[in-house]
């Protein structure tokens, strides 16, 4: 199978874990799973579009007759079967059970999908047990293979390139709306072959940034403040997801320079803790214990970091006491924070990938304030 796409060779890890886990099949919905194993990338919607991965033997897509050729395009499943809009899909379900000898099996189903096409997939096999797909797609989600790290690395390095871009506008970017910047985040983005963003940007600036769930509005930013800047871009499906905080203009206060050195010891310090058997709790404490040795522990109020992967919240969680192990091949965010009520907020963020020996940091751009 040395000549398989990374999507079929997922599949058949997949199968290998449905096999040994004494599952008859897994069946996907619209979602990261479905990229995942397919190479198909499509929005959840209102006709059946279903892909069966049974245990043994080859997978098989049954979509909707629209949808034909994009599918044949997009992944290297061979058996796509269609349904028109005048048909009935559930029939050509029960059709499927059936075929593949579902009926009193135990099938695992998308965790997102629509309860309309789990009541089909029950109705067609009523004696059948059922449970979730991340029970097999998880463990195997959480560790990246090579085709996942090169997109990830190139969406970090046009996250890194757009951090550079506002570096460079410097004093330009004062009195400017967060709402401009947030614009600007996008379209710069794009100028270094983003697709899209991964999620809404951040551009907290002064007491915005102590919210840390703020997107972005109408203020303007005042020169010596400082701005958290959080953002991300998509290349093959994988996001970037960097955090950088700024001021623009003057100097800022000494208060502020306290608070981001401190959080980027914190962050220097947990990324320095990442290595295969080490767990994702250590992690965060690495993070959490000189912040809080600071005096400023209930002010770095959410977890150390996520998974990032095709979604860009996923397993591991780097989170107080989780005894995850990392592994290498796990991408994860690093992203202390403290937040100053009505005042400002620090947070600095970049993605690691887990090595043998330690890990590989994928933003690489300077973390200081960046005064100019």
């Amino acid at each position: 199978m040395t000549d398989a796409t990374p999507p079929e060779r997922r599949t058949r890890a997949a199968q290998e874990r449905l096999r040994a886990h004494g599952d008859d099949a897994a069946v996907l919905f619209p979602s990261h799973n479905l990229t995942y194993a397919t190479g198909f990338s499509e929005e959840p919607g209102e006709r059946h579009l279903l892909a069966f991965l049974p245990a043994d033997g080859d997978p098989v897509f049954l979509v909707p007759e629209l949808y034909d050729s994009q599918v044949r395009r997009a992944t290297w499943i061979d058996d796509v079967r269609t349904w028109s809009d005048d048909g009935d899909p559930a029939a050509r379900i029960a059709d499927l059970v059936a075929e593949l000898d579902l009926d009193g099996g135990h099938v695992l189903v998308d965790d997102t999908m629509h309860a309309r096409f789990t009541q089909d997939l029950r109705t067609a096999a009523p004696d059948a047990t059922f449970g979730l797909a991340s029970e097999v797609f998880a463990p195997l989600r959480v560790r990246k293979d090579d085709a996942e790290l090169a997109a990830l690395r190139r969406a970090a390095e046009a996250a890194d390139a757009v951090v550079r871009d506002l570096r460079e506008r410097g004093s330009e970017l004062v009195g400017e709306t967060e709402r401009a910047v947030a614009g600007l985040i996008e379209d710069r983005l794009a100028a270094h072959g983003g697709d899209g963003v991964s999620f809404g940007p951040t551009v907290g600036a002064g007491p915005n940034g102590a919210m840390p769930h703020h997107t972005y509005g109408d203020r303007e930013i005042q020169a010596g403040e400082p701005v958290v800047l959080d953002f991300g871009t998509r290349i093959d499906g994988y996001p970037s997801d960097q955090t950088r905080t700024l001021v623009f203009g003057d100097e800022p206060s000494d208060r502020v320079r306290e608070v981001h050195d401190l959080v980027c010891r914190a962050q220097q310090a947990a990324v320095d803790a990442v290595a295969p058997g080490v767990t994702a709790g250590e992690v965060d404490a690495a993070a959490r214990d000189p912040i809080e040795a600071a005096g400023y522990g209930d002010q770095f109020v959410h977890r150390t970091g996520h998974g990032v992967g095709l979604a860009v919240h996923e397993e591991p969680y780097i989170v107080a006491d989780s005894d995850c192990e990392l592994e290498p091949g796990m991408v994860f965010s690093v992203e202390p924070g403290v937040y100053l009520d009505d005042e400002f907020g620090v947070r600095i963020e970049d993605l690691v990938v887990v090595t043998e020996e330690g890990c590989e940091r994928l933003n690489e751009t300077v973390r200081g304030l960046g005064v100019n």
